[in-house]
C-alpha cells in the first residue's frame, strides 16, 4: 500500500527504511521517497507497519503537541508514537544512545504509569473518567530521536511515521503527591552541559498530563491498539525541546522532588 500518491515508495518501504536506520544506527540522508505523509491516516499507517515489523515489544507511548501552523493539514492538537521497551530506562542517571548524524533532543516530561489494561476500542470524554488507569506520575526525560536529522521541520506527518520521533524514555522517581498540588507547583528546569537551557512546569502541558493520556487512549482506541498495565506514557514537554548531540550531558529537576541526569552516547547496531 502506498503511503501517499506522490511518494513512489510504499508504506512498508518507508517503514523499513526508518526501521533499518534505527537498528543499524545509521543516519538517513532524506525522507524515504522524498515525500512526507500528507494526512494523519497515512502517517499512522506507516507507524503501524513499522511497529508490526519491529523485533521487540512496546514499553509505552509518547504524546506531543501538534504546533498550530500544522493543524489545518493535520487536524489534531497532539500526536502519539510508541516508546520501544528496550528504550525505557528506569533510573535517575542514564547514558542514552542516539544515531549519530540523526536528530536528537531531550524533553523534561511527566510520565504516567498505566495501572491496569485499557479495554481495546474504549473511548472517554473527560480526564476524570480515566483516573483508575493512572498508576502514578513520575519524573521523566523523553529522548526524541530519529535517523533523519531534519525530521521535525518536515512536520507531524513525518514525525508520526518514524515512531513519533521517539528514541527512549528515562523514568525516575514517582511524584507521590502530584495530584494534591496545582500543576503550576510542579516546576521543572533543565541544564545542558552545565548551562541552564529551559524552565517550566506541569501546566505547560495543555490540560495537564492526564489530558495527554486521555488523547492517547482515544487515539489508540481508534487504531485498535491495546494499552497495557505497566506501560509508560510520556505526556509532553514542560520546558521546551532541547537539541543534543553525542557527548552532551543534561540534568533536570522536578520541583524539590526528583532529579534526572544523563549523557548522550552514540547508538550501536542492534539485532534485526
Amino acid at each position: 500500500m502506498t503511503a501517499d500518491a506522490r511518494n513512489p515508495l510504499t508504506a512498508e518501504q518507508i517503514a523499513a527504511a526508518f526501521r533499518q536506520g534505527r537498528l543499524s544506527a545509521t543516519a538517513l540522508a532524506a525522507y524515504p521517497g522524498d515525500v512526507t505523509p500528507a494526512t494523519l491516516a497515512a502517517a499512522y499507517h506507516i507507524q503501524d507497519v513499522a511497529l508490526a515489523a519491529w523485533p521487540g515489544p512496546v514499553g509505552g507511548w509518547k504524546v506531543a503537541a501538534v504546533q498550530p501552523q500544522w493543524r489545518e493539514q493535520f487536524p489534531a492538537e497532539r500526536l502519539v508514537g510508541p516508546v520501544l521497551a528496550g528504550n525505557v530506562w528506569q533510573t535517575d542517571s542514564a547514558q542514552v544512545p542516539v544515531v549519530e548524524g540523526g536528530y536528537a533532543a531531550v524533553e523534561v516530561e511527566f510520565a504516567i504509569r498505566i495501572a491496569k489494561p485499557v479495554p481495546v476500542g474504549m473511548h472517554f470524554e473527560r480526564p476524570a473518567e480515566i483516573g483508575d488507569y493512572v498508576g502514578g506520575v513520575h519524573a521523566a526525560i523523553e529522548l526524541a530521536g530519529s535517523p533523519l536529522k531534519n525530521l521535525s521541520p518536515l512536520g507531524p506527518g513525518a514525525v508520526i511515521s518514524d515512531f513519533g520521533n521517539n528514541a527512549g524514555l528515562v523514568v525516575a522517581d514517582e511524584l507521590k503527591d502530584f495530584f494534591s498540588q496545582p500543576l503550576e507547583n510542579w516546576t521543572t528546569r533543565i541544564s545542558i552541559n552545565g548551562q541552564e537551557a529551559g524552565a517550566g512546569d506541569a501546566a505547560r502541558i495543555p490540560g495537564g498530563p492526564v489530558s495527554a493520556l486521555l488523547f492517547l487512549i482515544n487515539t489508540l482506541a481508534d487504531r485498535r491498539i491495546a494499552l497495557k498495565a505497566g506501560d509508560w506514557i510520556s505526556t509532553g514537554a514542560s520546558t521546551g525541546i532541547h537539541p543534543v548531540a553525542v557527548g552532551d550531558t543534561f540534568e533536570a529537576h522536578f520541583a524539590n522532588a526528583a532529579r534526572i541526569s544523563g549523557r548522550i552516547v552514540g547508538a550501536t547496531p542492534q539485532p534485526a
